[in-house]
């Protein structure tokens, strides 16, 4: 089968981004703080750990917007939130005792520079206060070009860090105005000079695709712009339009919507926009320039994926600080209370807020890492891949699924190693749901395969 009819059959699926596994929608509360304390209270110092702070508040709302966020054009609410989550930090620091050895820091939102530069200066430093931060460690934040201020810029690189991530999205004044989001080149440009001029050269642009009234060319005018300015990396997501779940998404007109076929359309168009100036391919919806340390990592084979997408980030532990934020410890997966008030109050009874999680088993381990091997790859080795035993039991359930892939030309198979072609890279995510074994417990609406 030719590869744009293999796309287009599977396009529609509704599947996991996979950032996780199990994923999110199978955490219970039978993990809960008094569980996450024994696990943080068992961390050996000796490993390597990222940490997460989420910060959910915005000034706008994007009516495109999957994240935990709230809007608050005051300071207060942004204040008190910080309070609570002071405490988090200070009390998972106090039960870990020996704190570990930090390697990356991601501080994500909503918008994380909503908050004052002297707000941030105080979190970093608290941060460095509890954990043993490494010299050269990775700090990432998410930003919003229209409301940063030059104040913030330079507070950004006189804490250390080392790469922002820009909501972009669009740059079609058409879509901007359908999706609630008016941000102009000129606001994006300008934040990229303020930012690099304060040090951080770390340069990240997500971009969507599959918007309501966005069409191929809007797509490639996009791109175009985002090239004038040289982000190291960018994202490429694929709207996943959910308003059962995220109501302001409703504000959308559905009708607005392209179609699946438009949506392929508009991935490969900027799919091959981005690698004809020069950017590398990372899994299915990331680029990356020569040499970046995604495309680096993805070079040797150790490329990993976590709740921010592809990564280089290698650490064993991540611990998330703040509202809905969640945290993976060698035993499982671990999530804060979403709402803002509850959370605040659980961090002010006993320093922690954990209200679900996974425990995770040795199937869940050796599914987890055949998923990310796919995902981060496009091929795995199941004879590799043993380390947590019965990989040749899993690999004989999904065989009839994957000879039927194989037939149509989405897969290849040699033994025990499953190979995916180029050409069906962006399929990659059906491929690894042939080794879910909750998928079709769930009543998740998931976002497109493509």
């Amino acid at each position: 089968m030719a590869s744009n009819d293999l796309l287009a059959r599977y396009a529609d699926e509704r599947l996991p981004r996979y950032t996780s596994y199990p994923t999110a929608p199978h955490f219970t509360a039978a993990v809960s703080s008094p569980i996450y304390r024994e696990w943080l209270a068992s961390l050996p110092a000796s490993t390597p750990t990222s940490l997460y702070v989420h910060v959910p508040f915005c000034r706008s709302m994007c009516w495109y917007c999957g994240c935990h966020t709230v809007i608050t054009r005051k300071d207060e609410p942004i204040a008190d939130y910080l309070t609570a989550l002071r405490r988090e930090i200070v009390a998972v620091s106090d039960i870990i005792g020996a704190p570990p050895e930090v390697h990356h820091i991601h501080f994500g939102g909503g918008t994380p520079t909503i908050i004052s530069p002297e707000a941030f200066h105080d979190l970093v430093r608290l941060l460095r206060a509890h954990f043993r931060v490494v010299d050269g460690a990775q700090i990432a934040v998410e930003i919003d070009p229209r409301t940063l201020t030059p104040a913030m810029a330079a507070a950004l690189g006189g804490a250390g860090v080392t790469r922002v991530s820009f909501g972009v999205q669009t740059f079609d004044p058409a879509v901007q105005k359908a999706i609630n989001r008016i941000q102009s080149f000129e606001q994006t440009a300008t934040a990229v000079v303020a930012l690099r001029a304060g040090g951080v050269d770390g340069m990240n642009f997500d971009l969507i695709y599959g918007l309501p009234q966005q069409t191929v060319q809007s797509c490639i005018e996009t791109v175009q712009r985002c090239l004038e300015l040289r982000p190291n990396r960018l994202s490429v997501f694929g709207y996943a339009h959910v308003p059962a779940f995220k109501k302001h998404q409703r504000k959308i007109v559905e009708s607005d919507l392209p179609d699946s076929e438009q949506r392929l359309e508009q991935a490969e168009a900027i799919a091959a926009a981005l690698v004809s100036a020069g950017y590398v391919r990372i899994g299915f919806d990331h680029y990356a320039l020569p040499n970046d340390s995604l495309q680096r990592a993805q070079a040797r084979g150790v490329l990993r994926r976590n709740f921010q997408g592809y990564t280089a980030d290698g650490c064993a532990a991540l611990i998330g600080f703040g509202a809905s934020a969640i945290g993976r410890l060698p035993q499982g997966y671990v999530q804060n209370e979403t709402v803002i008030r509850r959370y605040a109050e659980q961090t002010s009874q006993d320093g922690l807020a954990a209200v679900k999680g996974y425990w995770l088993t040795d199937d869940d381990r050796l599914r987890a890492d055949i998923i990310e091997r796919l995902m981060c790859d496009l091929e795995v080795d199941l004879g590799a891949a043993g380390a947590h035993g019965a990989s040749s039991r899993v690999l004989a359930e999904a065989m009839p699924r994957l000879q039927a892939l194989a037939d149509e030309g989405l897969v290849r198979l040699e033994g025990t190693r499953i190979r995916m072609p180029e050409k069906c890279r962006m399929l990659v995510r059906t491929v690894a749901s042939i080794f879910d074994a909750y998928l079709t417990t769930s009543s998740r609406t998931y976002s497109r395969a493509v």
